[in-house]
């Protein structure tokens, strides 16, 4: 295990920047997830890590090492790919062993150290098998048995859990994150998956065309994002346009006003609501901000249920509320309230404002 240092990573393809000037500090044992939508940049970013991309400029550094320079095989990293990369032709034990095989791990060795990575992985009776032979969990899983055997000193994974069904996805990702932790491995993992990263990562990495937008827990991107990208990518946000007209007063563009946080300048703003935040009905009563509106439309997800309500011509808030079985539900246009504390809002002014 080692520390990762990435310095201003850059990567053009021809006029095309794919990422600009990423800069992270990941400790040792740390897992950190890449995130962000497809196109951002993310898989570049742990490619120039593995040393499959050269790039363009910034340099990586592994244990205090400049690795830049170094070919993959000579960087200590397990890779784990999105498409597993197994050989078909080749047991399990077989291609756990190749990483072994390529780096000339005596053969005494090999052995052994291929059954361990198994067991870790709990596959330890299927070492005969062909990949065609195994599920599609069982093959994950001796993906990251190839990576783990060959001791590495950073573990990159890329998308490992997108091919897998949701249910399985739950499993293996909690799988993952618990071997993981057990063998204290500096892991860094790309994902477009909100809930597997906030389930998975120590710290997340936030990423948006080419550049990081913020880093930080999943408690503080969400309870302080960044920006409005930041504030609708992690998690969900009702984002209201609109000016803060004086230090603890916003107004929508639909001419609702609003109380909310004193710490934003008078001027153009966004501001940031969690559905989960708000509130309907009589609870909203004595709540620092109160307005009506129309429900528009009920979805029912099974643990909660989203309430969509037109407060304004201009405005539409969704309110989520947890699935209790004595709730009464509102129905399609129905007058209802909608309240929530001053201090559920994050005001995005100025450059954080950005673009969703």
């Amino acid at each position: 295990m080692a520390r990762l240092e990435i310095e201003r990573l850059s990567k053009h393809f021809g006029a095309t920047v794919a990422v600009h000037e990423v800069s992270l500090d990941v400790r040792d044992g740390e897992f950190v997830v890449l995130l962000g939508p497809s196109g951002c940049g993310k898989t570049t970013t742990l490619r120039m890590i593995a040393g499959f991309i050269a790039p363009t400029g910034g340099r990586v550094k592994l244990g205090g090492k400049d690795v830049t320079a170094l070919p993959p095989w000579k960087r200590n990293a397990g890779m784990v790919f999105q498409s597993y990369a197994l050989f078909p032709h080749l047991t399990v034990a077989e291609n756990v062993a190749f990483g072994l095989e390529m780096r000339k791990v005596p053969k005494a060795e090999v052995g052994p150290r291929v059954a361990e990575a198994l067991r870790l992985v709990r596959l330890g009776g299927l070492a005969e098998r062909l990949p065609r032979q195994l599920s599609g969990g069982q093959q994950q899983r001796v993906a990251l048995a190839r990576a783990l055997v060959i001791r590495p000193d950073v573990l990159l994974l890329d998308e490992p859990l997108s091919n897998l069904d949701a249910k399985l996805r739950e499993t293996v990702r909690v799988e993952i994150r618990e071997l993981q932790h057990k063998l204290g491995i500096t892991t860094v993992m790309v994902t477009h998956d909100q809930e597997e990263a906030l389930i998975m990562a120590d710290r997340l990495v936030v990423m948006s065309e080419g550049s990081v937008r913020q880093v930080g827990t999943q408690r503080e991107l969400y309870e302080r994002p960044a920006d409005r990208f930041v504030a609708g990518f992690v998690g969900r946000s009702n984002l209201l346009s609109g000016m803060v007209v004086q230090p603890g007063r916003f107004e929508t563009e639909g001419g609702i006003a609003i109380a909310c946080p004193a710490n934003g300048a008078a001027g153009p703003a966004v501001m940031a609501l969690r559905p989960e935040r708000l509130v309907l009905g009589a609870a909203a009563a004595g709540l620092d901000n109160r307005v009506s509106g129309t429900v528009e439309l009920v979805s029912y997800l099974g643990a909660s249920i989203d309430v969509h309500v037109r407060v304004s011509p201009a405005d539409r808030v969704v309110v989520s509320q947890p699935n209790r079985a004595d709730a009464k539900l509102p129905k399609e246009g129905d007058k209802i309230d909608v309240g929530w504390p001053a201090a559920a809002a994050v005001v995005l002014t100025g450059e954080h404002m950005g673009k969703a």
